[in-house]
């Protein structure tokens, strides 16, 4: 991919140099450079522009200690005709865009020219957003602005880090040359990883790439379109070095966030309401099996008690008539007895 410097295209120019803006916002489909630098050993060396710098090499500690060698081409993000550019420093007003973006996403650190065809997703965490993608036909890109400072370095010091942390998750990683340096490249099955590192004034914007098997090269080459379109507000605020820059979403995404969020709750409180039901019906049968237990046991000892009580009535026993007729008897034998004694 080719890219062309922008020179400047300013909104004021376009109805004069309308052949120079469509050149400037060309994709660079047809240009022969490829993405895997292993491929194509030149890549690196084809100019940004016609006065485009030759890269200059300045190795991190961390990087150069791991024996990884990590380039940074010199990048000028306030008079340079290619971004990123500086926001505090050049007005993004002045540009125009929409040959290849659909819409400016501003998030107050950062202004990102989305490229058409493409929508942007909030990733939630525990707490609530964790991460923005830009999601695009081809896959994911994740910008992130850091704090950096007022000396270079940030990238290539931070090169290590993230390839240790790439290769712990089992996928085994590249440096390859781009249009601002040294990119790290990771590769399996499933597809590719690329990060895409550009030091500015204090600030570093870091792109990370998720392609598919077969979409490698193509969000390669939009992902560089989009890193250098983007204009990054550093500010006057202390932020320490390796910081990410803070982020305020537009207000339709804090009302999808919202609208999240409060999804993710009811969710969560479905299981509990379940389980207050099912303790509920639960302890609704055990009081019912109780209660007919303790019917049954009672009818029972109601039933016994009256076959007792009928067992003692003096109309139904018949001891109690054989008892009288001795009585009589034994009335008679007296009467005879008195009678002798007469």
């Amino acid at each position: 991919m080719a890219l062309w410097p922008f020179g400047k295209n300013k909104k004021k120019n376009n109805a004069e140099q309308p052949a120079q803006q469509e050149e400037t916002f060309a994709s660079g489909a047809n240009s022969p450079e490829r993405t895997d630098a292993a491929e194509n050993p030149t890549a690196s060396e084809q100019p940004l522009s016609a006065d485009a710098p030759a890269p200059v090499d300045t190795p991190g500690d961390a990087a150069a200690a791991q024996g990884l060698h990590v380039t940074v081409n010199r990048h000028d993000a306030i008079n340079g005709d290619m971004g990123p550019f500086d926001g505090d420093s050049v007005d993004i007003e002045t540009f125009d865009f929409s040959e290849f973006s659909t819409g400016i996403l501003d998030l107050k650190s950062m202004k990102i020219p989305l490229p058409k065809r493409s929508q942007v997703q909030v990733e939630m965490g525990a707490q609530g957003p964790k991460m923005l993608h830009i999601i695009t036909e081809f896959g994911r890109i994740t910008p992130v602005a850091f704090a950096a400072p007022r000396s270079t370095g940030q990238w290539e010091s931070s090169v290590n880090e993230l390839v240790e942390n790439i290769q712990r998750d089992g996928m085994p990683t590249q440096l390859e040359e781009g249009p601002w340096g040294t990119e790290i490249a990771a590769q399996n099955a499933n597809g590719m990883i690329r990060i895409i590192g550009i030091e500015g004034p204090r600030w570093l914007l870091r792109l990370t790439l998720a392609a598919p098997t077969g979409k490698e090269e193509d969000l390669t080459e939009l992902a560089r379109e989009v890193a250098s379109r983007v204009f990054v507000y550093r500010g006057d605020d202390p932020i320490l070095a390796g910081n990410s820059l803070p982020v305020t979403m537009p207000p339709q995404l804090v009302k999808q966030v919202q609208d999240e969020m409060e999804r993710r709750k009811q969710e969560q409180n479905k299981p509990q309401e379940q389980s207050q039901q099912d303790t509920s019906a639960a302890n609704k049968a055990a009081q019912e099996a109780a209660a007919r237990q303790l019917f049954q046991m009672l009818g029972g000892n109601a039933a016994a008690q009256a076959a007792k009580n009928s067992e003692h009535h003096p109309e139904n026993d018949p001891e109690d008539s054989d008892t009288s007729a001795e009585s009589d008897d034994t009335s008679g034998d007296d009467s005879e007895g008195n009678g002798d004694s007469k």
